[in-house]
């Protein structure tokens, strides 16, 4: 108990934090942003003109005075609107330096005071998201005033369209010069993106720049489903194209693992009429933070039946780690993702992100690099259970069901043929089903909350899997007058066991850490469960008599007349006197080996597409 307690509580602390971070904005407790003014909205400001204006009572102040501040619309249109806002008072000489002064509040329903730089209501936001067209406050000098007091704003719209640290007029000491009058209607706070000419092309991939790309090869000019990231060193800089098919936005990130958390995350989002490319990062497996300080230059984007493109410029080296930003000239993994935008919220991507095989020097040489959408230990888990329950289980079904008769006088290590076939494929099928059941578990560091009913049949067919053996070694005596319960109860539990683990099997080959391509591995899939059944219903069939066998055998002797006699004797021959005896043997066998080959081949293509994904 204490050791769950160890595990859950840090996850139980982090969620806190995440929701007090995700619920505090509607309610204005902005003090995040108190420093840069910006809120993790995971977007940049607004590069349009800002809507919005601040205006104040007068320039003039003293020591103690007050100021009537007033954000409103800058326009007469009735459906211009603000739903959040911050303001604040900064030295103007010294921006940087944090919030002067203190406001007090004319309208408490729908504004609030806020503590920032230490000072008990330095900045002023919304208490609520409701629809705003004007709010005002009254700002007080504090005693030892700046000569000069510039008001600054960032004022929210919604999630994803805001205007940041819009520059408000300057107002003076009152035996200094006040500054002209400036409006702040129309301000731009970034330079916007420009379009891109022309596609991007794998030309020169391998030896002009380093390529990442899925599928192999593939080309993002002549193929809308490449997913393609290039990167190439120019002077002191990193020049980085990316491409993908998506309906909301393409992403890639740094990362000193191949596990997300602590990345250093690039985003370019889908807004229909233009692309939004940012940098961002990720703290643990959470939402990708926008940084407050743009590090890109020369964006440009483009937009072409659902493909988003972009490209940006950014420095090698970047002062200070304070916005999680890596140095270009280590060693990283590389991780290429896409996924959907709601109202400018970006969700989790829809497949699992593309990881680069190995570490890349981004100033490095080009490379052509190699990449997989699934983890090896979730690759081994899905070959793993493949080949217990799709081979190893159904085999020994098989020899259990129908071969009991055969071999009466040839004994292995003390028992008969047909129960030590059985025994060992359903021991290595226990082993292969208790080690790729734990792999998942390593992999994801606990439970997975995304994989649906899949983990849940994973476990149901692990304890059924345990619990076989175990009853098998309480088996009574074959003469026992209590063994028909034991035979049932082997064969519920076995059978329910095999339904169970091919439904698991079905639902695990469309996770998003083992995503097969569809629709031929589901449909690769379902024959491989369908010859397994016709091979049942055929030896069941012949076992209860219903089969010609001698019919068949004349037609077998029919189509192998070519071989040599003393060939056929030795292939077909069974020390046995009752003729439909030898023939009904050789007929099973000739079922099982039939079988097995149809079951290699299926197997062999499903391993062989887990290998290549």
């Amino acid at each position: 108990m204490m050791e769950i307690s160890v595990k859950v509580w840090p996850l139980l602390v982090l969620f806190v934090a995440c929701l007090k971070i995700v619920t505090c904005y509607k309610n204005g407790k902005v003090v995040e942003a108190c420093e840069d003014m910006i809120p993790l909205h995971s977007h940049h400001s607004s590069s349009e003109p800002s809507p919005y204006n601040i205006s104040v009572d007068k320039v003039k102040f003293s020591p103690g005075g007050q100021i009537k501040v007033t954000l409103s619309t800058g326009s007469s249109d009735s459906k211009l609107y603000f739903s959040g806002f911050l303001i604040q008072a900064r030295d103007f000489g010294h921006p940087s330096a944090g919030a002067v002064g203190s406001f007090a509040l004319l309208e408490p329903a729908v504004s609030q005071l806020l503590q920032c730089n230490n000072i008990e209501g330095s900045a002023v936001s919304h208490t609520s998201s409701t629809h705003k067209t004007e709010v005002q406050v009254l700002w007080t000098a504090p005693q030892n005033s700046p000569s000069k007091i510039r008001f600054q704003v960032t004022v929210v719209q919604k999630y994803n369209l805001y205007w940041a640290r819009i520059l408000g007029p300057v107002v003076s000491l009152n035996d200094t010069s006040p500054l002209p009058p400036q409006s702040t209607a129309g301000a731009k706070t970034t330079t916007a993106a420009t379009s891109l000419s022309r596609p991007f092309s794998s030309e020169g991939c391998g030896f002009k720049k380093s390529c990442l790309r899925d599928p192999v090869g593939c080309d993002p000019h002549s193929s809308p489903h490449c997913y393609f990231l290039s990167f190439w060193t120019e002077d002191q800089s990193v020049v980085f194209e990316l491409s993908g098919l998506a309906s909301g936005y393409v992403s890639f990130a740094l990362s000193t693992d191949k596990w997300m958390g602590h990345d250093d995350v690039y985003l370019c989002i889908n807004y229909t009429d233009h692309v939004d490319i940012s940098a961002a990062y990720v703290v643990e497996r959470t939402h990708p933070v926008t940084s407050s300080e743009n590090v890109l230059r020369d964006m440009a984007w483009r937009l072409s039946d659902g493909v988003i493109q972009c490209s940006f410029r950014r420095n090698i080296r970047i002062p200070g780690r304070s916005q999680n930003r890596f140095d270009l000239d280590q060693t990283y993994y590389l991780f290429m993702a896409h996924g959907r935008v709601d109202n400018g919220r970006t969700h989790r991507h829809d497949r699992q992100p593309l990881i680069s095989e190995s570490q890349v020097v981004i100033t490095g040489p080009p490379e052509d690099l190699g990449g997989s959408r699934s983890p090896l230990l979730i690759k081994f888990h899905g070959v793993f259970m493949l080949i217990a329950w799709m081979t190893t289980v159904s085999t020994g079904v098989i020899m259990a069901r129908y071969f009991k008769p055969d071999w009466p006088e040839t004994t292995v290590c003390g028992h008969r043929v047909w129960f030590q076939f059985h025994r060992a494929l359903m021991i290595l099928t226990v082993l292969l089903t208790c080690t790729g059941f734990i792999l998942p578990f390593i992999y994801r560091r606990g439970w997975s909350k995304r994989a649906g009913s899949h983990p849940y049949l994973g476990c149901t067919v692990m304890l059924l899997a345990v619990i076989q053996p175990i009853v098998a070694l309480f088996r009574p005596a074959a003469d026992s007058s209590r063994r028909y319960i034991f035979n049932w109860v082997h064969l519920g539990t076995g059978t329910v066991a095999q339904v169970i683990a091919v439904v698991a099997i079905f639902l695990g080959i469309h996770q998003q850490a083992l995503l097969l391509p569809a629709p031929w591995t589901t449909g690769l899939l379902a024959g491989h469960v369908v010859w397994f059944v016709l091979a049942d219903i055929v030896l069941e069939v012949h076992r209860r008599g219903l089969f010609p066998t001698g019919q068949f055998f004349k037609t077998f002797q029919i189509f192998t007349e070519n071989i040599q006699t003393e060939d056929k004797e030795a292939i077909l021959f069974v020390p046995c006197d009752n003729e439909s005896y030898i023939k009904g043997t050789c007929f099973k066998k000739l079922v099982l080996v039939i079988y097995l080959c149809g079951n290699f081949v299926c197997l062999t293509l499903l391993l062989g597409t887990i290998s290549r994904i």
